[in-house]
């Protein structure tokens, strides 16, 4: 130990001495900042963490490693200091120590923001108009038209962020199955109908006259049994609450049903019983996972809804209610709501939909899209809600077709264009309501679907939602250039016949447009 120290003493001193006048010009150019500090709203942390995310440099990364104790990259944090930058990025979603929300979050040191206006008004720190990419054939071509592994159909666009236009397009407008990435349009559809701020709320009703207690199912597939919240909505909270609520009226025994009634049609995904998918049903604790997981493929319960509320009636007995064993309901508008229990706010939902590829999450956005907007909450209702959102704000819908939220269903259709295109509308800084969909994008190596990907010079300079059935490769996100500029691009591949050729294939094209 004493012979490490004295090994690295030279290096930190003449770190400290290199750095100190930058860290102190960063001191003072962040303190007039923080005497402007008020509490934002939800939207307004998440655009500060869009713009402080997508910049990320990959020697710095590797050589500092990812993250410190609140979910902040080290790495980003650390050059952004020594660059003289500043931000305002909470990464952990204004949550203290105990999970919950306990003010405006200290701004943080982190990278330049990298949104510019749509005129090409450059912002401090920020980045210019990508110029024209008259290379980009010469690279792309080969990876993308000649690459075997891509399969029969392959189709892709490469877009200029700050201005929406399209520098590389193969096939762009053909529409192809886009497997997961089909969750970036479920979340802008979800975004722009509910806001960011919206949050799916279970809750207790007691009706009047048969004093029946009625377990009601808001659509909020992370609703937790589990000791440990972690922030999520608890149903042992509502229970809790509930058996206080019945005790001041005096109710120790009650007859429990459930209400699902939110959502229409089937439960039933095309797919059919799946470890990736549990029934889509308005009710569920844990996505009816049989296991301690907390994201991808598990086993999943037969009956999502019944197993909740019998979890739920367990959890009433250790307060002191006995409740029968529980079945399907509908609560009237006479019932008196005795607790609710909410979830995270949509940003938050939206970013874990995308870092994870939920696909349950997914599938409740995508119905919770559809009941805002006046559509039958069934598969059908979703996907027609879906594609009247995003023909609402302008984007190229023409040949789109969804037929869930999630993307597991091969007959969904999207093209490269209609990609890039949300993207963009994502990245526009009017608004900043969607700026979830690109901070809930995976990190190359880092985070979510990308983790084990991008160990070369890519590694946290893309950022990609990744798609994949059999036959299926796609991937669409953002990639910082050399340069400053903020790429959005989207590739897509079927009818691949070596899923990890697909994706190295997808992989070097992504790493091309970094380099």
């Amino acid at each position: 130990m004493a012979r490490a120290a004295d090994a690295v003493r030279p290096r930190l001193a003449r770190f400290a001495r290199a750095t100190g006048p930058r860290v102190a010009r960063f001191a003072r150019a962040t303190a007039p900042r923080l005497t402007r500090i008020t509490r934002p709203k939800t939207w307004q942390y998440t655009a500060g963490a869009a713009t402080a995310g997508l910049a990320l440099a990959a020697g710095v990364v590797t050589a500092a490693g990812p993250w410190d104790s609140t979910g902040q990259r080290t790495a980003e944090r650390d050059r952004a200091v020594a660059l003289d930058h500043t931000g305002g990025a909470d990464h952990g979603h204004g949550a203290g120590a105990s999970g919950t929300a306990s003010g405006p979050p200290r701004p943080a040191p982190s990278a330049g923001a990298v949104l510019t206006g749509l005129d090409g008004t450059g912002t401090p720190g920020g980045v210019k108009a990508a110029p024209g990419a008259e290379n980009l054939a010469d690279l792309l071509d080969p990876l993308l038209k000649d690459a075997p592994g891509l399969g029969g159909h392959r189709a892709a666009a490469v877009v200029d962020l700050t201005t929406g236009k399209r520098l590389y397009g193969l096939d762009s407008d053909a529409a192809l199955t886009p497997a997961s990435t089909t969750k970036i349009a479920t979340a802008v559809a979800a975004l722009t109908a509910m806001g960011p701020d919206h949050r799916l709320t279970t809750r207790t009703a007691l009706e009047p006259d048969t004093g029946e207690l009625v377990l009601v199912g808001g659509g909020d597939p992370t609703l937790t049994a589990r000791e440990e919240a972690h922030g999520l909505a608890s149903l042992r909270t509502l229970a809790e609450k509930t058996a206080a609520a019945l005790k001041k009226r005096d109710v120790r025994k009650v007859t429990l049903s459930y209400d699902t009634t939110l959502y229409a049609g089937t439960d039933l995904h095309p797919i059919g019983v799946n470890e990736n998918l549990a029934r889509v049903t308005a009710l569920m604790a844990d996505e009816g996972r049989t296991d301690d997981s907390t994201s991808g493929p598990a086993p999943r319960v037969p009956d999502p809804a019944d197993a909740a509320a019998r979890t739920f009636a367990d959890l009433l007995k250790q307060h002191g209610v006995t409740a029968s064993p529980p079945g399907p309901s509908k609560a009237t508008g006479r019932a008196t709501t005795l607790a609710t229990v909410s979830s995270p706010p949509l940003s938050a939902l939206v970013e874990r939909m995308l870092t994870n590829s939920d696909n349950d999450l997914a599938e409740a956005l995508a119905r919770h899209t559809a009941v805002a907007t006046g559509k039958r909450a069934d598969f059908a209702g979703a996907g027609a809600a879906i594609t009247a959102r995003l023909k609402q704000l302008g984007l190229p819908v023409d040949g789109a077709r969804f037929h869930d939220g999630s993307g597991l269903d091969r007959t969904d259709l999207i093209t490269p264009d209609l990609l890039t295109a949300l993207l963009t509308e994502a990245a526009d800084p009017s608004r900043p309501q969607l700026r979830p969909v690109l901070t809930g994008l995976p990190v190359a190596h880092f985070t979510g679907t990308l983790s084990g990907r991008y160990t070369d010079g890519a590694a946290g300079l893309v950022r990609a939602k990744t798609g994949t059935l059999t036959g299926v490769n796609t991937l669409a996100g953002t990639v910082t250039t050399p340069d400053g500029h903020l790429l959005g691009f989207a590739f897509l591949a079927n009818a691949t016949t070596d899923a990890w050729a697909a994706q190295s294939a997808l992989d070097r094209a992504a790493t091309t447009l970094a380099s």
